[in-house]
C-alpha cells in the first residue's frame, strides 16, 4: 500500500518514519518531495577502465565538490546527495523518482538505484544525468526528487540488521562499494 499524505506526515510526527530536516509543506498527495544536497562526485573522462570489484579503479579518476549549485553538461554523470536524511522501520520501504518538472529539463534522478530497504538510515545518494543537449544548472535545497513509501509485512532482516549493508548510514554522495561483494556464482 502506498502511503498518501496524511499517512506520510503521521507516520513521521509519531517518528515511524524519520526525515531530517523535516518540512511539512513538501508533502505530495502520494510522495515527499526531497531536495537536492550539496555534495557532488563525478568521474573525470578518460580511457581508464572501471572495474566494480577492484576499489582502487572505483574511487581513481574522480572529482568532487560542495557547492550551492551546479552545471551538469549534456551526457554529464553526477553522483549528489539528499538534503534530507531518512530512516525507515522494517516494515516501510521507500522509492525515490523524480520531479517532472526537473525530467522536463533531461535531468534524470536516478540510473536503477531508486529502491530504499525497510531500515535503511542515511541520506541517499542520487544518480543523475543530463540527457539534454544543452547543460543544466541545479541547486542545493531545490526539491529534485520525491520519495513514495510502501507500507509492507514486517522485513525479518531489515537493511539496518543485515550485516553487508555497504551504504547504511551514508551522509554526501557515495561511491559504488560493490567491491565489497564476494567474487563469483
Amino acid at each position: 500500500m502506498i502511503l498518501v499524505d496524511w499517512q506520510i506526515e503521521d507516520h513521521i510526527k509519531r517518528g515511524f518514519i524519520r526525515v531530517d530536516p523535516f518540512d511539512p509543506s513538501l508533502i505530495q498527495p502520494n510522495s515527499l518531495d526531497i531536495r537536492l544536497g550539496s555534495h557532488f562526485v563525478w568521474y573525470v573522462p578518460g580511457d581508464e577502465v572501471i572495474d566494480p570489484y577492484q576499489r582502487e579503479s572505483v574511487c581513481a579518476g574522480i572529482e568532487e565538490t560542495t557547492t550551492d549549485a551546479i552545471v551538469l553538461k549534456p551526457g554529464q554523470f553526477v553522483l549528489a546527495e539528499t538534503y534530507e536524511a531518512i530512516e525507515l522501520p522494517d516494515k516501510v520501504v521507500a522509492s525515490i523518482e523524480g520531479k517532472s518538472s526537473i525530467a522536463r529539463l533531461g535531468i534524470e534522478l536516478h540510473q536503477t538505484g531508486g529502491w530504499i530497504d525497510a531500515g535503511f538510515r542515511g541520506t541517499i545518494t542520487l544518480e543523475m544525468c543530463n540527457v539534454n543537449s544543452r547543460p543544466v544548472r541545479v541547486y542545493a535545497g531545490m526539491p529534485i526528487g520525491q520519495l513514495v513509501f510502501y507500507a509492507t509485512e514486517r522485513a525479518e532482516r531489515p537493511y539496518n540488521l543485515k550485516g553487508d549493508a555497504k551504504y547504511m548510514d551514508q551522509r554526501q554522495a557515495t561511491l559504488s562499494r560493490y567491491h565489497e561483494n564476494r567474487r563469483g556464482a
